[in-house]
């Protein structure tokens, strides 16, 4: 296991008091491990699981060719691109059984989609462009070719290839997929345990009565709904005053219980509490600078086993710190191997004064232009406390490190909420 020094000798330029957003995130993948325990779960229980082995299709999907409308099969080399082709409608297959029986050249079957297509037929006719009169249909020439609306044996998935890769984190799509193959339940990786408490004096615990100075935790709040969200055993370790034996005790208990250490408040430089001093005494933890808005301090490294988050203590910046950084590395700690979604392309607006140097994550509301493009405006107010301003937003528009200042009508980078906040 790498030490912090050892895994920032490994980043060009790394710098703790100026780290770019790119920057942390490559620390992050250097410094996480997903776990090792895995588990077999059934597909109701599957959702929003990672994948610990690949699944194999134990058959062919469709396991036979078959037609892919309601219409009428026949061979399609007997198509003629000057003159119609007439058939005579010998049967009906359905789908569900194999017709049993023989057609002929001059002939053709009624077929229903899914059905399997006979021996020697290959081409479907959907039934609206056929002309039928009693037992005979006409075809037109030039309409088809052969082949034309046949699904062939495997074309979904062949028998004895990966259905599903190790590592894929399981959709709704994905849990219908391994239902189609026959399969009851899948490897994967056990549930990561993630502790979570927020720090400070000033911090209420809901029921508590209001005192001048003291704000409600809302961040506890948050990160449960965000770690909920993907999946993960939280472990709620409440409010922790600024005292070092509670800190101790705390970050004791949270180091023995889970995987991951995620706390709120008190790793600012020059911070009046014990949580900077405590982090340094128990763990190999590095503080960070970094050059974004919201969300400049934070905290990161490992305190035996668990690997630690510490986030700003102002509401905004603790998600925006949470999206940007920390579910990035709890995924493939989970075991996840897929690429983070792709920022989307949105129009500005309004002009958004932005400065080069840092990254910016501003609140933001994407939605359709009349002309059917996407467009995106800010919440207003962006300070880093005023977390009704990330009720509003359905996304962050993402201000990159060099950028400068953006004007009304450009493009802009947005990060989605979507299944997520």
């Amino acid at each position: 296991m790498k030490t912090l020094a050892q895994i920032a000798a490994e980043l060009q330029g790394y710098d703790p008091q100026a780290l770019t957003s790119a920057d942390v995130n490559q620390f992050l993948a250097r410094l996480v491990e997903p776990v090792a325990e895995l588990e077999e779960v059934g597909i109701f229980d599957a959702l929003g699981r990672v994948l610990a082995r690949d699944v194999i299709s134990p058959v062919s999907v469709p396991p036979h060719d078959n037609s892919a409308m309601d219409g009428y099969a026949f061979d399609g080399a007997q198509l003629s691109a000057d003159a119609p082709l007439v058939l005579t409608v010998v049967g009906t297959a359905l789908a569900g059984k194999a017709w049993q029986g023989r057609v002929k050249a001059g002939e053709c079957l009624k077929i229903m989609t899914g059905a399997i297509l006979p021996t020697g037929l290959d081409t479907v006719v959907p039934q609206e462009f056929a002309q039928i009169e009693g037992d005979r249909i006409s075809i037109p020439p030039g309409l088809l070719g052969p082949g034309d609306n046949r699904r062939f044996k495997g074309e979904d998935l062949l028998q004895g290839q990966p259905a599903l890769q190790k590592g894929e984190l399981l959709a709704p799509a994905a849990l219908g997929l391994v239902a189609s193959l026959g399969i009851k339940t899948v490897p994967v990786y056990r549930r990561l345990r993630v502790a979570y408490f927020s720090t400070g004096d000033e911090i209420l615990s809901l029921g508590e009565a209001p005192r001048e100075g003291a704000v409600y935790d809302s961040n506890r709040y948050t990160v449960f709904g965000l770690l909920s969200r993907m999946g993960c055993e939280v472990i709620d370790l409440g409010v922790v005053r600024d005292d070092p034996a509670l800190l101790e005790a705390a970050f004791t208990q949270a180091a023995r219980q889970a995987d991951a250490i995620i706390t709120s408040g008190g790793v600012s430089v020059g911070e009046a509490d014990y949580t900077r001093a405590m982090m340094k005494k128990l763990g190999d933890v590095a503080f960070w600078r970094i050059a974004m808005r919201p969300g400049r301090p934070m905290a990161v490294g490992r305190i035996d086993k668990s690997v630690l988050f510490g986030l700003p203590g102002n509401p905004v910046a603790v998600m925006v710190t949470f999206l940007a950084f920390v579910r990035p590395a709890l995924l493939r700690m989970m075991g996840c191997t897929a690429d983070a979604p792709p920022l989307l392309k949105a129009r500005s607006a309004e002009a958004i004064r932005k400065k080069p140097g840092r990254t910016e994550y501003q609140r933001g509301i994407v939605s359709t232009a009349p002309d059917g493009s996407l467009q995106v405006r800010t919440t207003g107010n962006q300070g880093s406390g005023v977390l009704s301003s990330m009720v509003q937003a359905n996304g962050l528009i993402v201000l990159h490190h060099a950028q400068g200042n953006v004007a009304a009508g450009d493009a802009v980078d947005v990060m989605m909420f979507d299944g997520v906040i």
